[in-house]
């Protein structure tokens, strides 16, 4: 059976580089999170190959995995193979895959997190009120998650589901979230996405100098909600709103969806952003 510890073999792995073995990591105290002597390497490894899987690359191979979680060969088939006799992955012949069971792992936070039972009640009745897609999220590194959709009996896009993850840099709900940063904290995203992805076009109307992103961002703080005009997907608008709690501290935001071709600019901001105003003091005091 090949069990999921961090062993001497796994030491043995990791290049010198690794983070969870650089002398100023295990140090205690450093940084400002826990001592890596109190976190399980083989846990965050394995999880990272699960990550290692997305839309564009359902199936891979050990080499592929390797690179794309920054393992050796040899650790990455490993992890593979644990992951596999444990149900989470499948292999076929020199490809591997992703089985249902990772579904698990997202279904005990939606069954257990406190947000998305909130959130869902109020983002049927907007849906009911609107007659429009709505939908809320929070921020993942570069991604915005969703976490409750409603859709008013409206299909505006295929990126309405929970569980779907948007770029933040072109929806509203990303830009609310992104807005609501401290300023060393907004930075240094920014920073990281062009080093790491850049802002990519998905449409011909995406933001993607960085600085036009910043003064827009600065905008969208000063006038509490973020209009994104077909950035993500032609033909998608979107309008945003930050969700506070009882703190005042931004948690999630909340957005309506329309088709461009039924609804103007105009419209979203003048018939739906007091609704969203509503719906944001009416969750202020629940988060």
């Amino acid at each position: 059976m090949v069990l999921l510890t961090e062993t001497a073999a796994d030491a043995a792995l990791t290049s010198p580089a690794d983070p969870l073995t650089t002398p100023a990591a295990e140090a205690d105290g450093a940084g400002p999170g826990p001592s890596r002597r109190d976190l399980v390497g083989g846990l965050e490894k394995g999880l990272l190959v699960i990550e290692a899987f997305d839309q564009d690359r359902s199936r891979l191979s050990i080499a592929e995995v390797a690179q794309r979680a920054g393992l050796s060969r040899a650790a990455a088939r490993r992890y593979l193979l644990t992951l596999a006799h444990l149900g989470y992955v499948h292999q076929d012949g020199k490809g591997f895959a992703l089985s249902p069971r990772v579904l698990r792992l997202g279904q005990s936070y939606m069954h257990s997190a406190r947000l998305p039972r909130v959130l869902q009640p109020e983002l049927q009745r907007l849906a009911a009120a609107m007659q429009e897609a709505t939908s809320a999220g929070v921020l993942d590194d570069a991604d915005v998650v969703s976490l409750a959709v409603a859709t008013g009996g409206r299909v505006v896009s295929a990126t309405l589901q929970t569980g779907t993850r948007v770029p933040a840099c072109c929806t509203a709900i990303g830009r609310v979230l992104l807005a609501a940063l401290p300023p060393a904290a907004l930075d240094a995203w920014l920073d990281r996405q062009v080093a790491t992805q850049g802002l990519r076009a998905h449409t011909p109307r995406t933001l993607t100098d960085p600085e036009l992103l910043r003064q827009e961002l600065a905008r969208v703080r000063s006038q509490g909600h973020a209009l994104v005009d077909q950035e993500l997907e032609l033909g998608l608008r979107t309008l945003g709103v930050p969700l506070r709690n009882h703190r005042g501290d931004v948690t999630a935001a909340l957005n309506v969806s329309a088709l461009a071709a039924r609804i103007s600019l105009e419209d979203l901001r003048e018939r739906f952003l007091p609704i969203l105003l509503d719906a944001q003091q009416r969750l202020r005091p629940l988060l």
